[in-house]
């Protein structure tokens, strides 16, 4: 592909970015961030060859927005005027690339062939950074609006972790954006959600990772390994610019885990020590082997990447109180409750992580929910917590939720994409939200034939999340006194060792790595406000 032009990058320039900078720290571009970013990215992504696979004719282009955001859009030939805007899920700790958003067009192109425009950010921040990927979706979104025109439809789709992404973009952007480059008809800039193996529990998700990272140690007892060092599991991993410690690689943690399970093998295949501890991790962490591969990585690197790039060593993860379900061994679960480290969550940490990783639920748009009942990477019951949270915000009769006889996370099939689509536009014309029967009986009527298209399970009920991820105690921050204001979020001391109740035996280096742009550690007049 070619270079892109240089007015697509508005701040590149070192100069620029460095007065950008110095404005963002002392606050005086908060509003820009969102109302304003429709002025800054008014360049657009350059035509380019459209990735392989894609239907013939479609127009895409490529582009990084002025925060170094990658963009990739893509319009069909016939296009019906509809937009998908797509916030992916399972993000990166490397820096953005613009591969990554290539590989989410590729992988979703069913949605050109169907007929709809297609828009996604690849997020500028590497990690856990759930608003400032929402402020980069919705910037993805204008700039296609501003090359393409409005449609008449536009549909939000989070895809696992990016469905709490949809639901801040949701939540946030709820009116027409000012462009100067245009005129806005006065419609929501947003129509509906779809919200696909969302990973919606905020913190409580989180939860689910350290307790497989005790729980796999339990089992296994090679991660760390022996003659490794011991450190608390809450780490993830300590910084890997320690010089004394070996960099651990993915490839290495799969050859642990293969070692102690013998996961890639028949049952049949596998030794007695490794069913028992296969059968043990899945019991007690509630981790099905389908999944655990990817979520032990995302326990160990992704915590990692949130503990000392977001929080600077400082724990806002915790087992207080854990009772952990029983795996049939009276042994092992005896080591479990009486013997497994129990760790107490820095409260302002946790605030920081809360105030950027729970979405909230304040939602005015139609949202449809589905979610396959054996999803082996985010947990089904995170759908009952998702409702409840609905309910609390007063926003329950915006929601369908819609369950399917199935034990993926990744693709569930385009036709119930399609079909959950069709319903959403139904329901935003019409007014009138569907039952899930009516949903399931309309993917039959639309699709006969097609085995995998409708496993819909209308009755389904998932259970209480605590069945999955067992509750904790949390320790709150103190209440701001009476004659103080309260705070805007949450105040982060600077870390003290001294106080912490789990601190590593020696003070661990910090990793380098770029600082983040995110409400974990900007000043409080940064964060964008709902428009």
């Amino acid at each position: 592909m070619s270079a892109l032009p240089q007015r697509l990058h508005p701040f590149r320039h070192p100069s620029t970015r460095l007065a950008v900078g110095l404005l963002i720290a002392a606050g005086l571009i908060g509003t820009a961030a969102a109302q304003g970013a429709s002025r800054l990215s008014g360049d657009l992504p350059s035509v380019q060859p459209c990735p392989s696979g894609l239907p013939v004719g479609s127009e895409c282009r490529r582009g990084r927005d002025y925060l170094g955001a990658w963009v990739w859009m893509a319009r069909p030939a016939q296009w019906n005027r509809r937009l998908v805007v797509f916030t992916r899920g399972e993000p990166d700790l490397e820096p953005p690339a613009a591969d990554r958003s290539e590989q989410d067009l590729q992988r979703w192109r069913f949605w050109l062939e169907a007929g709809y425009a297609w828009v996604g950010s690849g997020y500028r921040q590497p990690g856990l950074e759930l608003r400032a990927a929402a402020d980069d979706s919705e910037r993805a979104r204008q700039a296609f609006v501003a090359e393409y025109g409005e449609p008449d439809f536009t549909l939000l789709h989070g895809q696992g972790w990016g469905a709490g992404v949809a639901v801040s973009v949701g939540s946030r952007y709820t009116v027409p954006d000012l462009h100067p480059r245009r005129t806005s008809s006065g419609r929501p800039p947003y129509s509906a959600l779809l919200l696909t193996s969302g990973q919606l529990g905020g913190v409580r998700s989180l939860d689910a990772l350290l307790d497989l990272r005790l729980i796999y140690q339990a089992a296994c007892r090679n991660h760390p390994g022996p003659g490794e060092g011991d450190y608390p599991l809450w780490m993830g991993l300590p910084p890997t610019s320690d010089p004394q410690r070996p960099v651990l690689t993915r490839t290495q943690l799969g050859e642990r885990l293969e070692a102690c399970t013998g996961l890639s093998k028949p049952d049949s295949a596998r030794s007695p020590a490794q069913r028992q501890a296969l059968e043990r991790i899945t019991r007690v962490a509630g981790v099905p082997p389908a999944g655990l591969a990817r979520v032990l990585a995302a326990a160990t690197w992704q915590m990692q990447d949130v503990v000392w790039r977001k929080l600077k060593g400082r724990n806002p993860f915790g087992n207080e109180g854990v009772v952990y379900p029983a795996s049939g061994s009276t042994e092992f679960d005896r080591e479990v409750q009486d013997r497994l480290p129990r760790y107490q969550a820095d409260p302002a940490a946790l605030a920081a992580l809360t105030a950027d990783q729970d979405p909230g639920a304040r939602l005015h748009r139609p949202v449809l929910t589905l979610h396959a009942v054996r999803d082996p990477i985010a947990p089904v019951e995170l759908e009952a917590l998702w409702k409840q949270q609905m309910l609390e915000a007063g926003s329950d009769a915006h929601l369908l939720q819609m369950f399917l006889d199935d034990d993926r996370h990744d693709d569930l099939g385009s036709p119930t994409y399609l079909a959950a689509a069709a319903a959403l536009e139904d329901w935003v014309r019409n007014g009138q939200r569907p039952s899930p029967a009516q949903v399931a009986q309309r993917c039959a009527a639309d699709r006969p034939g097609v085995a995998s298209a409708c496993r819909w399970l209308p009755e389904y009920e998932p259970r209480s999340l605590d069945e999955r991820v067992p509750p904790r105690r949390r320790t709150q921050l103190p209440a701001p006194a009476a004659s103080e204001p309260a705070p805007a979020r949450p105040v982060v001391p600077p870390p003290n060792p001294a106080a912490a109740p789990n601190a590593a035996t020696r003070e661990p280096r910090l990793p380098s790595a770029p600082e983040p742009i995110s409400p974990l550690t900007m000043p409080p007049a940064v964060t964008p406000p709902a428009r």
